[in-house]
C-alpha cells in the first residue's frame, strides 16, 4: 500500500475539518466550529450545560451544588458567558429577594446532545483512558 502524504490545510487555514465520508468543510464552517470550541471547551462550561440538561430550570446555588467544587466567581462567569452565547436563558423574577433561574435554550440542548458523543466515546475507551498517565488525564 503506498504511503499517504499528510494532507496540508489550504493557505491561511490552520485546521480543515473533514466529514467521515471525506468531504472537506468550508472555511466559514471551520471558523464557526473553532469559535464554538473556544467558547465551550472547558470543564466548567460542559459541567454546567450537563447539569442544566439533566435538571431543567435551576437557581444559581443549586447549579453550583450539582456541579460541585466550582467557585461562585467561576460559576457566575460561566453562566454569563453561556447566556451571552445563547446557550442559557437567565430569568429574574421581581421578588424580594430576587429569584433568578437558569435554563438551556434550544441551542443549548442541541449542544448537550452533540457533546453526549464524548461521553459515549469515553465509555467505549474507558480502559485505555484509565491507563493514561495521571497528568495526561487531568490536563
Amino acid at each position: 500500500m503506498p504511503e499517504q502524504k499528510p494532507k496540508q490545510p489550504p493557505a491561511g487555514r490552520a485546521v480543515v475539518f473533514e466529514s467521515p465520508t471525506g468531504e472537506t468543510s468550508t472555511p466559514e464552517l471551520d471558523d464557526v466550529v473553532m469559535d464554538v470550541i473556544g467558547r465551550i471547551a472547558d470543564k466548567w462550561t460542559m459541567c454546567v450545560l450537563e447539569v442544566l440538561a439533566q435538571n431543567g430550570v435551576l437557581r444559581f446555588t443549586r447549579i453550583g451544588d450539582l456541579v460541585g467544587s466550582i467557585s461562585q466567581r467561576m460559576l457566575t462567569k460561566t453562566l454569563r458567558q453561556l447566556e451571552e452565547d445563547g446557550f442559557v436563558i437567565r430569568t429574574v423574577y421581581p421578588e424580594v429577594p430576587p429569584r433568578v433561574e437558569y435554563q438551556l435554550t434550544e441551542l443549548g440542548h442541541s449542544l448537550c446532545a452533540a457533546f453526549c458523543g464524548v461521553w459515549l466515546w469515553a465509555e467505549k475507551h474507558y480502559d485505555q483512558l484509565q491507563s493514561l498517565p495521571k497528568k495526561a488525564r487531568s490536563a
